[in-house]
């Protein structure tokens, strides 16, 4: 019989420590979401502002000067790549669908 309580506390200190594990992964993706979460809901008027000036013709605007070289070489030119405004408007709406869940699709 005291074998079988050693084995019961060393099953029971492996599922212990098991289980402390997974809290402790569970509880520090919890924290860095919630924080992301929070960056996320401060970056809504800039992608709103994204959207609009995309929407407008604006950014077509100035990718062409940009493109005809009418642009200060200082100039940040992050948002006139091609492709890139694009995506990040695209993947914003996409993680927005994902946090509503697929009853808002």
């Amino acid at each position: 019989m005291a074998g079988k309580k050693r084995s019961d506390k060393k099953t029971r200190a492996e599922r212990v420590d098991a289980m402390s594990l997974a809290y402790e992964k569970a509880g520090n993706v919890i924290r860095s979401l919630s924080e992301d979460l929070e960056a996320f809901d401060g970056i809504r008027d800039d992608v709103a502002k994204l959207e609009e000036y995309q929407s407008s013709g604006l950014w077509l605007e100035d990718f062409e000067a940009d493109e005809a070289g009418a642009l200060p070489e200082w100039t940040l030119r992050a948002v006139l790549s091609e492709d890139g405004l694009y995506d990040l408007l695209r993947d914003y709406d996409a993680i927005l669908r994902r946090l509503r869940g697929p009853e808002f699709d």
